[in-house]
């Protein structure tokens, strides 16, 4: 999936098992992220982040969703234990994350493996990706898909 692409439909389970699809959401713009772990430093900074700034993200008609390949069971302890007001979505089988380019080769202290690429998809209400964050370091990555969204927004009035 790139920029100009019509983001590809799929549906995935929630904290509590209960479905959601990405086209549930037209109408609305979406920031569809990839992260790697739940309760791991680099993604609860992310995911904290975009709790804090989904005020923000909802004033301009946008919706926030994470998915990872953890469980269900797991989101639910992440979404507690920090407080997260976000959706995340369970893709264990990592299906989506591999149709999107979020799955891929990775490599840490020399041992190469397969795992999340931290991937940000903004799309559109009419369901167009019109910007790709790959390789996301978390530092300033919300403030910039929001200053992002901002610059849509206004185009699109």
């Amino acid at each position: 999936m790139k920029e100009g692409d019509i983001a590809e439909d799929f549906c995935l389970p929630d904290y509590e098992g209960k479905e959601h699809c990405l086209c549930d959401y037209r109408g609305k713009w979406v920031v569809l992220y990839f992260y790697p772990k739940d309760n791991t430093s680099g993604c609860t900074k992310e995911a904290k982040g975009f709790t804090e700034m989904q005020d923000e993200f909802e004033k301009l008609g946008a919706v926030i969703i994470g998915v990872s390949k953890d469980s269900p069971k797991s989101h639910a302890k992440f979404i507690e234990k920090h407080n997260l007001k976000i959706l995340l979505l369970s893709d264990e089988e990592h299906k989506v994350l591999e149709r999107y380019g979020a799955w891929g080769k990775k490599k840490n202290y020399g041992r190469e493996y397969y795992g999340t690429i931290r991937t940000t998809f903004l799309i559109d209400p009419e369901g167009k990706i019109v910007k790709v964050w790959r390789n996301v370091r978390v530092n300033g990555h919300v403030e910039k898909v929001l200053e992002e969204l901002k610059k849509f927004v206004e185009v699109k009035k």
